[in-house]
């Protein structure tokens, strides 16, 4: 794909430089989709492509986008950031950093205090699991089936789904996964040489499968018994999305380490980061640079996330994802009565939403009817029967109730289709 500098690529020069230097199966599943065009601009909860269509966000970059796109506060402050100093020169103190890092202890609950920042929610696992085995000089790390924590060793590893971690075996020693939800398996699997527990507060890739309210408070109590910490991954779940500024606020229950990421770079810039008590930063008092990152905690990313902070703070995005997603759930509870025979459940909490199928490729054909009607979803990581719904925090009420409507219709549509399939036999 060479073009001049003032001719935009085509479309099919776009899917072509994709099938040839990207991923062509990547490529193939997007067209079969219908998201082939070539996306060229954005604001707020809509994308426009290079054809001058509109799509209406409700995705949001798996969440990365609470903000929406394009959001201008965080956009301004890493304008401002960029005139200044981009990039941090790693030795001298760094004023960004230290005001990402004291936001967070004054909005995250109870004692989390120390942070290290880093580029995206698996480098945040990754080191959240260090600092477990560190702190507690133990191994057994216990995870949830169902579970996603990202895609490195680390993260993969606690992850609890066989598609994505047979390919990779053998992954890191002392991991070992239980039914989410299940409070007695969780007290039968952590023991005396369990490091860390480590637990998405609704699970969002595994279908936005929400616990029993009892589930976290009885999971802190069985850590808090052996001795073993407790590690939230709020990375999908954190910052207003589920209607809390974070997701464990719901069930009254502290982590001893919070992971983070996705929203809290803006939807501009990425960043990560693990949050701690203090205690356990003790750990790195001889030698501070037992963790580090060449471009973990770098200034622009840094005044991303203050700015990101303070506008879901500012705009009261946690309320105002209760109220849509309280609005968005009940509609879709009246759509599931139309449509029993293809929807199974519709479950989430604030704008988390999950529309599960009866089988997947039901879900395969919603999301190309919504496609069609140039609405941008897709279905969970870890169960394609699902349809995620995460809109962007800040998305009118008319374009989620558009959003809501092209389901209907798309549900409405695929059925019919079926109906027109003839029987086998």
């Amino acid at each position: 794909m060479k073009s001049n500098s003032s001719d935009a690529p085509s479309p099919q020069d776009v899917f072509d430089a994709y099938c040839k230097y990207v991923s062509p199966s990547f490529a193939a599943l997007l067209k079969f989709m219908g998201f082939d065009a070539v996306e060229e601009s954005a604001q707020g909860a809509i994308v426009r492509d290079t054809a001058g269509n509109e799509y209406i966000d409700c995705l949001g970059g798996f969440g990365a986008l609470s903000l929406g796109h394009n959001h201008p506060k965080v956009v301004a402050a890493v304008r401002a950031q960029l005139d200044r100093m981009p990039l941090s020169s790693k030795i001298l103190l760094n004023p960004c950093l230290a005001s990402l890092c004291r936001r967070l202890a004054e909005i995250t609950p109870g004692d989390l205090q120390f942070s290290f920042i880093c580029n995206s929610g698996a480098e945040a696992v990754e080191g959240a699991l260090k600092l477990a085995r560190i702190a507690t000089r133990r191994p057994g790390i216990v995870g949830a089936l169902g579970g996603f924590h990202g895609k490195t060793f680390g993260a993969l590893s606690a992850s609890g789904r066989e598609i994505y971690r047979k390919p990779f075996e053998p992954l890191l020693p002392g991991f070992s996964h239980v039914p989410f939800g299940d409070t007695e398996a969780m007290r039968r699997a952590v023991t005396g040489e369990t490091a860390a527990v480590i637990l998405e507060p609704i699970q969002g890739e595994a279908g936005v499968i929400i616990p029993p309210d009892d589930y976290l408070p009885a999971v802190r109590e069985i850590c808090d018994a052996a001795g073993a910490l407790l590690i939230l991954d709020e990375v999908q779940t954190g910052l207003g999305r589920t209607g809390a500024l974070f997701a464990c606020q719901h069930y009254g229950v502290t982590p001893d380490i919070m992971t983070l990421a996705k929203a809290l770079g803006g939807g501009v810039i990425p960043v990560g980061a693990f949050i701690a008590r203090p205690e356990l930063w003790e750990v790195f008092r001889d030698n501070p640079l037992l963790h580090s990152s060449t471009f973990g905690g770098n200034p622009l990313a840094c005044a991303a996330g203050v700015a990101a902070i303070d506008a879901i703070i500012e705009e009261n995005l946690p309320q105002r994802a209760a109220e849509l997603g309280a609005r968005a759930l009940a509609r879709l509870g009246r759509l599931r009565q139309q449509f029993p025979e293809a929807i199974f459940e519709v479950r989430g909490r604030g704008l988390l939403i999950g529309v599960e199928f009866g089988h997947e490729d039901i879900a395969g054909l919603v999301i190309a009817g919504l496609a069609q009607r140039r609405i941008i979803a897709a279905y969970t990581l870890n169960n394609p029967r699902v349809i995620r719904l995460e809109p962007p925090l800040v998305i009118e009420e008319e374009l989620l109730d558009r959003v809501l409507t092209a389901l209907s219709e798309s549900v409405q549509h695929t059925m019919d289709l079926l109906q027109d399939v003839p029987s086998e036999g």
